[in-house]
């Protein structure tokens, strides 16, 4: 079944963003470039994302589905527009697309399952 697993949020100062997050909320999150850390709690997790090229305008909602082609192929089919293809990234691949009210949101299949 398709779950909310991951809000990736766009952020201008990565290191700002992230001791903030980690003085608040008390959560550890692992450095996996210059601009992106994230939590990996295996439940719903948070990305912060201060690379301006690559980061999303608000929030961006992923949701974790079993089958990444058969996501993208429902999604247009429902008459989605695909923003990002299908990528790789470490840890899984994903796409973006924008819902009928704009809203931009992933799928991402995990490669660990």
């Amino acid at each position: 079944m398709a779950r909310l697993n991951y809000v990736e949020l766009p952020v201008s100062d990565i290191r700002a963003a992230k001791l903030f997050y980690e003085n608040v909320f008390g959560w550890t999150l692992t450095e996996f470039a210059p601009t992106y850390a994230a939590t990996l709690t295996g439940d719903t997790d948070v990305g912060l994302q201060a690379d301006a090229s690559e980061a999303t305008k608000a929030p961006l909602p992923v949701i974790e589905v079993d089958d990444l082609e058969a996501a993208l192929e429902a999604v247009t089919k429902a008459g989605a527009e695909i923003v990002r293809p299908i990528f790789g990234f470490p840890g899984g691949r994903r796409f973006q697309f924008l819902d009928p009210a704009g809203n931009e949101i992933a799928c991402v299949k995990s490669d660990h399952d």
